[in-house]
């Protein structure tokens, strides 16, 4: 991976490590499906009356909105909403990585290395302990919402890597046009309008900013580079990158929100993180063992 390609990889991380503790100020104001309405709303207007809809099927994306976008979020805000911490659900939603990789085996033929198994496998047993605490630290509602989410993104990357060549802000622009009423019918349902009128009525300037984060930060510039990555490297080698978000994750919701880590959540940290140097250096560093025994 070129120097560049590494810095913008840096850049997602970091905007979508600080991602999960603005989703949960954001959501102290703003219930999660209204959340996400207005979100997507935001990205989508009115930059889609300037940005050119990318040349691709219409499938393509409604796909790419309908997971990545609507998917990911639905499950993702309202586990958030019923009590998954802000930075647990940046760890657990790395589960990703494992449904890329399968994914993409499954849909491209992409195939597997050692390293990548090792270190999924290494990352796998780290969810597994976090898990444990489902109940405790987190709800088990949380926690398996969080994983479902990770599926969405997974499948996101894979659509995403299935496309080929394509303008990516334009993508996630137009792709935006898929979650906003989705997620506003779900609102209606599930929240009501009542809440829905209380909400944006006496909405705060901390939850404005939260949206404007949420739409600006974490969607445009996050999703196109990340899909601009995507674009130019095997899956395989781009999405365990997101297995660092965790660690902006954890470390700002500790900083800002005040979360911290349990003896038994700090060790399946430290395995996530651990499966993510087995799969990005582990070819690396056999090669490197290789050439010194020789």
């Amino acid at each position: 991976m070129s120097p560049k390609d590494l810095l913008s990889a840096l850049i997602v991380i970091l905007a979508w490590g600080v991602n999960f503790v603005v989703i949960k100020v954001g959501l102290h104001g703003v219930p999660p499906m209204l959340l996400g309405a207005l979100r997507f709303t935001l990205v989508a207007f009115p930059a889609v009356f300037f940005v050119k809809r990318p040349a691709i099927p219409f499938r393509w994306l409604f796909a790419y909105g309908a997971t990545i976008s609507l998917g990911q979020f639905v499950l993702l805000f309202y586990a958030m909403s019923v009590g998954m911490p802000a930075g647990l659900a940046s760890l657990v939603l790395q589960a990703q990585a494992f449904f890329t990789l399968i994914f993409a085996a499954m849909i491209l033929g992409e195939g597997f290395r050692g390293p990548n198994v090792a270190g999924l496998l290494i990352a796998a047993c780290g969810l597994a302990v976090i898990g444990v605490q489902a109940g405790h630290a987190m709800t088990v509602a949380g926690f398996l919402l969080t994983l479902a989410a990770a599926a969405m993104w997974g499948m996101g990357n894979v659509i995403t890597k299935r496309m080929g060549k394509v303008e990516l802000l334009s993508l996630v622009v137009w792709g935006s046009l898929v979650p906003p009423l989705p997620f506003l019918a779900l609102s209606l349902m599930l929240e009501g309008p009542a809440r829905i009128s209380a909400s944006l009525s006496d909405i705060s300037l901390t939850s404005i900013l939260a949206i404007v984060y949420l739409a600006f930060v974490a969607t445009m510039l996050g999703y196109t580079l990340w899909g601009k990555l995507l674009a130019r490297y095997p899956a395989s080698q781009v999405a365990p990158f997101s297995l660092l978000v965790p660690v902006v994750g954890l470390a700002s919701a500790a900083l800002l929100l005040d979360e911290g880590l349990s003896p038994v959540e700090f060790v399946g940290a430290v395995l996530v993180m651990a499966g993510l140097v087995v799969n990005v250096f582990g070819g690396w560093l056999r090669q490197r063992l290789l050439s010194a025994a020789r």
